[in-house]
């Protein structure tokens, strides 16, 4: 039957390549949705590389005042002042804050390669450990040990120690700076499976944690993370900027929650997906019609011979068979075309690991159950018609 099947499809050619284009054009749309969608969720379910619960964020806010004016005894008076209140539990201090978009990105010299080795980096406190809950797997965090050594003490994700020591354990590796200035050199005491500060969505990259210390750092924060005693509601806002206050007056603070800043960062972040799904749906839909009349067309086409098997003696049931497993077969087709071409993507690594060969088997998987269920779906009335069709009225059709 299947070579009976390849025989019509091949003579109806010229008719059946509008239709194969309409069902490649779906698939790839659908595979471009699923595959947006499947690397969301995979990135999801990856580790970010610390708690964040009962976490709040102060960012200091002083556009007229140069970040290295501000003095290092500040940095200690707000903490001691910040832990004086009985919800606190523990005051760091940081570049920026998780769950934003800010990125620092700088570049680092292999000891074994002299390559240099672009990464996101972040300075902080040796209290953000404990305000944020960070997850080392090897080695330590910064304590008071690493003040005036003349190795500055980094904490190294996995993907950043592979590229810095390929080969080799990273803790208590050196590695130097290769910006422009006097070169520093950065001693490995940590090391971290991953560090995502942009929250869930955030693709893996390279990434530093650099020790800031107020009295020997060359930077300044400004940014201010907590820890606070759980069930500490959202009213504590407006004490926690009250004791901001009192210490610097003359600064503005943007005091959030975590929690609520994942969520935010999040619902932004699936706004485009959620946009591009509708449009797909709506565009699919298009599709339906489009495979729905070009199949009632074909089937009204084909009366005549119809009615010539069924005056032959073929069932009702054969012929609405034919009539399904043909769409479904030019379906097939198509969609070993449209393979063809998509899996150039994932071999040339033209999108990087964001189509990677586990979203790419997964989006298949999911486009090829949608196209078939729709072709499938458009197929079944235009099937049953033909069936129901009498042998005399069909012989007489003009």
């Amino acid at each position: 039957m299947l070579r009976h099947l390849l025989q019509l499809t091949w003579k109806r050619k010229s008719r059946n390549l509008m239709l194969s284009l309409e069902i490649l054009l779906a698939f790839a749309i659908v595979f471009g949705i699923a595959a947006f969608g499947l690397r969301f969720w995979q990135l999801y379910r990856e580790p970010i590389g610390f708690d964040g619960t009962d976490a709040w964020s102060a960012a200091m806010q002083f556009s007229d005042v140069p970040a290295d004016a501000i003095s290092p005894d500040t940095y200690d008076l707000l903490r001691r002042s910040l832990l004086e209140l009985p919800e606190v539990r523990a005051v760091g201090f940081a570049t920026h804050s998780p769950y934003t978009l800010s990125t620092w990105t700088t570049s680092f010299k292999s000891p074994q390669t002299g390559a240099r080795v672009d990464t996101d980096t972040i300075e902080v406190s040796d209290d953000v450990a404990a305000a944020l809950g960070v997850h080392l797997v090897a080695g330590r965090w910064f304590d008071a040990t690493d003040e005036g050594r003349s190795e500055l003490p980094a904490v190294l994700n996995r993907r950043m120690a592979a590229a810095l020591f390929p080969g080799r354990p990273a803790l208590g590796q050196r590695f130097t700076s290769a910006e422009d200035g006097p070169p520093r050199t950065y001693r490995v005491v940590g090391l971290v499976d991953a560090f995502r500060n942009k929250g869930p969505f955030m693709t893996p990259t390279n990434f530093v944690i650099a020790r800031f210390a107020p009295h020997t750092s060359q930077s300044r924060v400004r940014t201010i993370l907590l820890k606070v005693a759980p069930g500490t509601p959202r009213a504590f806002e407006a004490k926690l900027n009250q004791r901001l206050k009192a210490v610097r007056n003359d600064w503005s603070y943007e005091i959030a929650p975590l929690a609520s800043m994942r969520a935010s960062l999040l619902k932004e972040q699936l706004v485009p997906l959620a946009v591009v799904a509708v449009i797909a749906a709506f565009m699919l839909v298009m599709v339906a019609f489009g495979l729905f009349g070009v199949l009632w067309q074909n089937t009204t086409h084909r009366i005549p011979e119809i009615g010539l098997r069924r005056a032959l003696g073929a069932s009702a049931a054969s012929i609405y068979r034919q009539i399904v497993f043909e769409q479904l077969l030019l379906c097939s087709l198509a969609i070993a075309a449209a393979l063809v071409l998509l899996v150039q993507l994932p071999l040339t690594g033209a999108l990087g690991e964001t189509l990677n060969w586990q979203v790419f088997a997964g989006a298949v998987l999911l486009s090829m159950a949608v196209i078939y269920l729709l072709s499938l779906a458009c197929s079944l009335y235009p099937g049953w018609r033909a069936s129901r069709l009498a042998p005399a009225a069909a012989l007489h059709y003009e």
